[in-house]
């Protein structure tokens, strides 16, 4: 089913506020979805390298319980991402590593040494992984045999800022860029060229984060104006923008197989679906659920 198919008519034009969940022991940065529905990683907003180092958190949003803590990051995680087709998820920290994951066992499975900020991100059939770095690099590894080095790297040319967070769309064809600066980025996913770009309002001291929806035809995104935007990415046009209710989405993620995305902003998680239930309301009419954690 595509975007279109799931959202008739203008597909931005009713949105629903589903929940909202509040964690504010250890906060809410990075958030990726699990391949169970009611289930999420999340990392920590209050990194403190005194504590127990519990930075990375397993969540079941059903009933706001941590199911399993990751620990071995001594710095901040910056990227979050699970594979496609199994329980593996890797994470980058600015303590320079991208560590690979699974959700069933609490230890890491494996550990890259890299330069500057790592982001990362899978292809949409779990083969092929991206890792960006300092200076516009992307570096492409192979999932099954990473510790051999990159098989394929390129450059980004035209913005000097670094790459905050790295998509592929889910054809694999499109590769998508949010940088530091707030500039997002659509790439051809084989060579690296650019296909088209968007500005976003700025947010001093914080990062934002843009997603593809699953059919890959529009773009959604944080701002710094704390409101949410999506683009179309065949117009180039923006198609919509709505009250995030959160201020500046610093983290934002499609979940697979589901008409739903999830937003974050410091110690709030909010999760997003249309709302095809009372046509007759505003555009931007939403109900919140309120949990704390």
């Amino acid at each position: 089913m595509t975007l279109s198919e799931a959202w008739p008519l203008e597909p931005f034009s009713q949105i629903l506020l589903l929940k909202t969940t509040y964690h504010k022991k250890h906060g809410a940065d990075r958030i990726c979805f699990t391949h169970h529905p009611s289930s999420v990683i999340c990392s920590s907003s209050r990194y403190n390298l005194n504590s127990n180092g519990e930075s990375l958190r397993y969540l079941s949003m059903y009933d706001n319980r941590c199911l399993r803590y990751f620990k071995g990051h001594k710095e901040r995680i910056v990227s979050l991402c699970m594979s496609p087709v199994n329980d593996s998820f890797m994470s980058g920290s600015l303590d320079h590593s991208v560590r690979i994951w699974d959700l069933r066992v609490n230890a890491c499975q494996g550990i890259l040494r890299l330069r500057g900020r790592p982001t990362v991100a899978y292809d949409q059939q779990g083969l092929v992984f991206a890792v960006a770095m300092e200076g516009g690099a992307i570096k492409l590894f192979d999932s099954r045999s990473y510790d051999k080095g990159p098989f394929d790297t390129f450059l980004v040319g035209g913005d000097t800022a670094e790459v905050f967070d790295i998509k592929f769309s889910n054809d694999g064809k499109s590769m998508l860029l949010t940088t530091t600066d707030n500039n997002i980025y659509v790439l051809d996913a084989y060579g690296g060229e650019k296909r088209c770009g968007y500005s976003l309002e700025p947010s001093p001291n914080k990062n934002i984060e843009a997603t593809f929806t699953p059919d890959g035809q529009y773009i959604v995104s944080g701002s710094g104006d704390g409101t949410l935007h999506a683009w179309s990415v065949n117009s180039r046009n923006e198609v919509a923008n709505w009250n995030s209710h959160i201020g500046v989405a610093s983290c934002l993620k499609w979940a697979p197989r589901r008409v739903m995305f999830a937003a974050a902003a410091s110690n709030v998680l909010t999760f997003w679906i249309p709302n095809n239930s009372n046509a007759d309301n505003g555009p931007m009419d939403t109900e919140t659920e309120h949990h704390s954690h």
